[in-house]
């Protein structure tokens, strides 16, 4: 195990950006924390209880993302349902910083099972955005219901073209906020402004967090196994610059036997850019057995 945070200074940075903006929403939540097999698990719930029958919402973010981060979206989905967003273990939030150097699938998988039968032992559909999608296919839970998953990792490999490319190095080597809005230029629809804010952690992380790499494709079985078990629903931007539109669709149908909705006006960060659009697809999915 490897923290991913270059000193307990660094740690002590990400924890109170995080914390101030959570104390700071007007939104009523609550905040408590899990004890897991990967570390302290900071939970963020929001939204009124479901009704008997009636499946919560478990939000799983993405690479360097966590609930501090995707406030406005936590708010939106919970005009759905109850929404418990998961800080993830090993990324940059308020859950535990350490992270292994391998089998990392298996062990984030194992984890969100393990937090699913605590926090959701009616059942859950998860919603996975980018690694959460890879985390949320990884996860053999019986509590998952449907999921949910937008922009996800872990069906193809990530694409890093010349100019995300040309756009991370800087923002790895001196991540200022101008770099971290460069970057995130490209994980925007083209002319589109990256969400408020956003800039400023992430050039925050560029200073205090060693960034983890795109997951690769699960093997066959688990993404079988995740089919038979809960109904798929997949959504990707159509300017997503690392996941191919054409390669994600033949991987949808194929290895999940589910479709592909394509958001016109959106890129990579489909949950800033278009919750509108992604939460008629949780509703859908709440109903989904």
């Amino acid at each position: 195990m490897r923290s991913i945070y270059r000193s307990a200074a660094a740690h002590d940075r990400v924890r109170d950006w995080c914390e101030r903006h959570l104390d700071a929403w007007k939104v009523p939540h609550t905040r408590s924390y899990l004890d897991t097999s990967a570390g302290a698990t900071h939970v963020t719930t929001v939204g009124p209880a479901p009704t008997p029958g009636t499946p919560s919402i478990v939000l799983v973010p993405g690479t360097n993302m966590n609930a501090a981060v995707a406030l406005d979206t936590l708010e939106s989905l919970s005009g759905v349902g109850q929404v418990i967003a998961l800080d993830v273990p090993g990324q940059p939030g308020l859950s535990a910083g350490a992270r292994p150097r391998s089998a990392r699938a298996a062990w984030d998988g194992s984890w969100l099972s393990e937090v699913m039968d605590r926090v959701a032992p009616r059942g859950a559909v998860v919603v996975g955005h980018s690694l959460g999608g890879a985390i949320a296919l990884a996860c053999r839970s019986e509590r998952i219901t449907a999921r949910v998953l937008v922009s996800p990792a872990g069906l193809v490999w990530l694409r890093v073209g010349p100019a995300v490319l040309g756009a991370t190095l800087p923002w790895l080597l001196r991540p200022t906020v101008p770099h971290a809005e460069r970057l995130l230029r490209h994980m925007v629809a083209p002319g589109a402004e990256p969400p408020v804010g956003l800039a400023n952690w992430m050039a925050l992380v560029g200073r205090s967090c060693r960034s983890s790499l795109a997951p690769p494709p699960l093997p066959r079985s688990v993404l079988t196994a995740a089919a038979r078990k809960a109904p798929a629903f997949v959504i990707v931007g159509a300017h997503d610059a690392f996941l191919p539109t054409s390669s994600l669709r033949r991987a949808t149908g194929r290895r999940l036997a589910s479709g592909l909705l394509v958001v016109g006006d959106a890129g990579h960060l489909v949950l800033d850019e278009a919750v509108d659009r992604v939460a008629p697809v949780v509703s859908e999915a709440l109903g989904a057995r």
